[in-house]
């Protein structure tokens, strides 16, 4: 969806309000497919003393298997966004600052970018996630595993058979 701001630019004071949502359930991230439900994008754009500027939430449900143990699990994820739009840039680029040099904005392109920078690095069903035990493979969010706390190298058993002696 391409947005023509040019109404905006030129006249002071003027404000439109932006409700869109984009299909991203055939984004790839690490062999999964995460997002399933459209991402919702709200907001306005508005031009206050010469300044153009984008104020908007992303919300997203980021459905992907836990990094620790492996449940399914599916998170909601909000993203901010405070963007001053402008038709070109003397200097150094911003963060801050998005560039529209023909008074035009892509929003698929926007949304799809600002989605992907700020999904989650790591994803846990819980904070305090314990994760699987690396010998036999339990949850240890149901509790302890059988498996010795302090297991011996093979290659220096021989070692500590001398230590029993």
């Amino acid at each position: 969806m391409i947005i023509d701001l040019k109404s905006i630019f030129v006249n002071d004071g003027a404000s439109v309000p932006v409700d869109y949502s984009l299909d991203l359930s055939n984004f790839e991230y690490a062999g999964l497919f995460p997002l399933k439900n459209p991402v919702s994008f709200k907001g306005t754009i508005s031009n206050k003393a010469s300044l153009v500027r984008l104020l908007a939430q992303i919300v997203l449900e980021f459905s992907a298997p836990c990094d620790r143990c492996g449940k399914p699990t599916t998170a909601a994820v909000t993203v901010e966004v405070d963007k001053i739009l402008a038709t070109s840039i003397e200097g150094e680029d911003s963060d801050t600052i998005l560039l529209v040099p023909d008074m035009k904005m892509d929003l698929d392109d926007f949304v799809y970018t600002e989605t992907v920078v700020n999904l989650p690095m790591k994803h846990l069903c819980k904070q305090d996630c314990k994760g699987v035990c690396s010998k036999c493979g339990k949850d240890l969010n149901t509790g302890k595993c059988d498996c010795p706390e302090k297991e011996i190298d093979p290659r220096l058993s021989v070692l500590a058979q001398l230590l029993e002696d």
